[in-house]
């Protein structure tokens, strides 16, 4: 088996920047290195892999500013740069399917923003690979699940400033009502790194599907039967400032401004 890593990394961060962050999720520091390089990192030595594709932005600034940051650093670890998709995760990993090398039997794909997988759990993985064409990590949903619609009904307290800020400022979600209490039998939280059998997953991007909000999706959409094995917590993608300090936790990084002085750079 020879594995073509996927990493989609051409998102916005505006989720992110949104909750607090001051730059885009995959710069931050973690450990003296940013979050895009510690995700790459955790296919290099791996030998299953033969090739890594890192999907930037879709923009000509954009790209040309990810580059300067990043294709060096990326291009030490044998990482290849190509841009991703303009609106949509499944357009970037189409774009980066172009870079896969032929000679790659199974296709990976995993989250820029996910730097903490266990290498137990990248053994589980690829291991199943070897036996099924699509292998995918779940862990079983823990929370109650709700069905819920946005309350119409609320008393009016308007705020005379909203008509010139609009909801700028505001804290919190409008409130919800429950209309529905959701069944969590059988239920998984999907992680990646998610691996495919080349053809599969080339076979399922030539299609054009929209509305599809992971690569396994995509396969399911043909009729293939998608395995899931045991996805761990630590797993965890970051899209908020809060996630980035668990996942500092998890392994057991310090940022910069932590670090002895001599060490920062």
């Amino acid at each position: 088996m020879k594995i073509g890593m996927i990493i989609p990394a051409a998102g916005a961060s505006s989720r992110y920047e949104e909750a607090g962050g001051l730059r885009p999720k995959l710069d931050e520091d973690l450990g003296g290195r940013p979050v895009i390089q510690r995700t790459v990192e955790l296919f290099t030595k791996r030998p299953e892999v033969g090739a890594i594709v890192v999907a930037g932005p879709a923009g000509d600034d954009e790209f040309e500013s990810f580059k300067q940051r990043h294709a060096d650093r990326l291009a030490l670890l044998g990482a290849a740069l190509c841009k991703g998709g303009l609106e949509t995760r499944t357009q970037t990993v189409r774009a980066a399917l172009a870079h896969i090398p032929d000679d790659c039997t199974h296709i990976g794909v995993h989250d820029g923003a996910r730097p903490a997988p266990s290498e137990e759990l990248l053994d589980r993985v690829f291991t199943a690979a070897t036996q099924h064409n699509a292998v995918i990590p779940g862990v079983p949903v823990a929370d109650t699940l709700k069905r819920v619609e946005d309350l119409t009904d609320a008393p009016s307290d308007a705020d005379p400033l909203d008509a010139i800020l609009g909801g700028a400022g505001k804290v919190g979600a409008p409130e919800q009502i429950v209309v529905d209490t959701v069944s969590r039998a059988g239920l998984v939280n999907v992680q990646t790194p998610q691996v495919f059998e080349a053809r599969l997953l080339r076979e399922a991007y030539a299609k054009d599907k929209a509305g599809m909000t992971d690569d396994a999706q995509m396969v399911e959409a043909l009729g293939a039967r998608v395995v899931v094995v045991r996805g761990e917590a630590r797993n965890m993608k970051i899209t908020t400032p809060e996630d980035l300090a668990l996942v500092r936790a998890i392994m057991g990084t310090k940022t910069t401004s932590e670090r002895p002085t001599h060490k920062r750079f």
